[in-house]
């Protein structure tokens, strides 16, 4: 071997290992010990301040679930399943339930409130974390912006029924008003030739929950409690109005579109749940998270549950399911037994109800980024506590920016989809999350998710739904046998994953609730469509840009923060 071929040899070793190197380091995992010894540390410096209880965890789960998706989306849910759709609050809440344990048992033993991502972190590596960091901007930043948006228009619906008018260039997005063109782009008045348009009702309320986030998690926690106390009266009066309107007849046929349309408003169903993840991110500051934080998921989950099915029940019985496609299908079914002035009440139980999504969602996206930025990969400024309130001040404010100069010219109606997707991505990594948490160094009095060996159970469940299908719908071998199209490509992940995930429970004798949770988040996933996992990974790619051009490098891992 000459010298020229011998420095070739050499270089292209050197680069295997550089190449090695780079990739090990992208799953370089930040050790649980370091994660805890750094919220203990935090909490003495005068960081964030331990002041939730279960009570009020639940008040935020509430607060964060019971918003868009009851007011707005079971509607259309309703309309594909017809009063079927009681049962699939009750199989999607089953669902959220697995991922709900998960959540329970990541947040007592990684009390701290980096939620998703800090378990990422802890368990699959940095880039895996960086990914549900970044993923988490879908569900809460993103999020908001159709939530804040949803809320200007039952605000100003609200205001029209007492006889107040707000000009609709006032109360709408420029996008919207130059597409639809008519009265309001003619209306709206210009400076130098450009149209002043804008939702300023969505800027307002975008403002008022960014400054009760900035001002303290007790300022926030009070907010919180009032609004679900209104919120929940609200409901129970017209849960109690509605049930004396009830045609029996209306529930009958119960499931007119077969399993297969009550599956097409699973989407929508779960956006109704949206929401209770976000209580971990207030993990540091829960008095007892081992004790609290379980008991806050759960309940929270429970109590939205119980309304769900009542709420689905009533609306389907005072109305034919043919009737709600629309928007706002709890007005909709009083306006249909002449009690219109029901739907004021309804406006204001909206206008209350989005406003607490928007300040749990408001007050988990900063702590999400004071986390990544205390790892390095954020500028420092994003983990800046606030000395006065105790809160993370700079992220919360950048976070009030984000949502709402989007609004100024967005019109997002399709983030329900992609804001679904962010979700379960997260509740996904976090069920497989449990199937690998290590044991040692973890509160020994922390919730532990069930034991129940899935090595039986799984595939007697998934032989039993695909019998059910076949059996009662057809549907399972059809869909297999008709011509091939690219939609289907999500479905074809989902059978991979569950013929691998069944092979390796049956083998490892893997716990069977975070399998359940994995499997039926995937297939949530599945159910989105190609088109908006086409968007999600293009969503996927601009975050690791960002990760790659400024968080590798600036990674405190790689100081070796680990060893010290």
């Amino acid at each position: 071997m000459t010298g020229v071929q011998r420095g070739k040899f050499h270089a292209i070793i050197v680069s295997i290992f550089l190449l090695l190197n780079t990739v090990m380091k992208l799953f370089r995992k930040k050790p649980l010990v370091l994660i805890l010894s750094e919220g203990d540390n935090a909490q003495k410096k005068g960081g964030l301040v331990k002041t939730l209880r279960a009570k009020d965890l639940a008040a935020f789960g509430i607060a964060s679930i019971i918003g868009a998706g009851i007011f707005g989306t079971i509607g259309n849910a309703a309309f594909n399943g017809g009063p079927a759709i009681s049962v699939l609050f009750v199989i999607t809440a089953v669902v959220c339930a697995f991922s709900a344990l998960c959540y329970a048992e990541m947040a007592s033993s990684i009390p701290v409130s980096g939620s998703a991502y800090t378990y990422s972190y802890a368990l699959f590596g940095e880039i895996i974390a960086w990914i549900v960091g970044w993923d988490l901007l879908l569900e809460y930043a993103i999020g908001n912006i159709a939530v804040a948006i949803s809320w200007s228009d039952y605000f100003t619906a609200f205001l029209h029924g007492m006889n107040i008018n707000i000009p609709d260039f006032l109360c709408t997005d420029y996008r919207t008003a130059k597409k639809l063109g008519g009265e309001i782009w003619n209306s709206a008045p210009e400076i130098g030739g450009l149209k002043i348009i804008l939702d300023i009702p969505a800027l307002l309320i975008v403002f008022l929950i960014t400054w009760l986030a900035y001002k303290g998690i007790k300022e926030s926690r009070n907010s919180a409690n009032a609004m679900v106390v209104v919120k929940l009266l609200i409901l129970i009066f017209i849960i109690l109005i509605g049930v004396f309107y009830i045609n029996t007849d209306n529930w009958s046929p119960f499931a007119p579109n077969g399993v297969s349309g009550m599956l097409k408003g699973i989407s929508a169903v779960f956006f109704a749940y949206i929401g209770f993840d976000a209580i971990s991110t207030t993990a540091e500051e829960c008095e007892n998270p081992q004790r609290d934080m379980p008991k806050g998921i759960l309940w929270s989950l429970i109590i939205c549950t119980i309304l769900y099915v009542i709420i689905a029940l009533v609306l389907t019985g005072m109305t034919s399911y043919k009737n709600l496609n629309v928007g706002d299908p709890l007005a909709l079914v009083f306006e249909k037994v002449n009690l219109a002035w029901i739907s004021g009440i309804v406006a204001f139980s909206a206008i209350i109800a989005m406003a607490g999504v928007l300040l749990v969602f408001q007050i988990g996206q900063p702590r999400i980024w004071m986390n990544m930025s205390k790892d390095g990969l954020l500028p420092k400024k994003f983990s800046e506590i606030h000395p006065k309130n105790h809160t993370p001040g700079f992220a919360t404010i950048v976070t009030g920016f984000l949502v709402s100069i989007p609004i100024l010219f967005m019109n997002l109606t399709e983030v329900t989809d992609l804001c679904s997707i962010g979700t379960l991505f997260a509740f996904t990594l976090v069920c497989g999350g449990i199937l690998v948490l290590p044991k040692e160094n973890l509160h020994p009095k922390r919730f532990k998710v069930p034991y129940i060996n899935g090595k039986i159970i799984l595939p007697a469940i998934i032989l039993a739904i695909v019998f059910s299908l076949e059996y009662f719908d057809n549907s399972v071998l059809h869909y297999f046998i008709s011509d091939w199209e690219n939609e289907k490509i999500p479905a074809l992940i989902f059978i991979v994953v569950l013929l691998i995930m069944t092979v390796l429970t049956f083998l490892k004798n893997l716990s069977l609730i975070p399998v359940l949770g994995l499997l039926s988040c995937l297939y949530l996933m599945s159910e989105l469509g190609l088109h908006n996992w086409i968007r999600f990974f293009a969503w996927m790619a601009v975050g690791l840009l960002i990760y790659f051009v400024y968080g590798f490098k600036k990674s405190k891992m790689n100081y070796g923060r680990a060893k010290n």
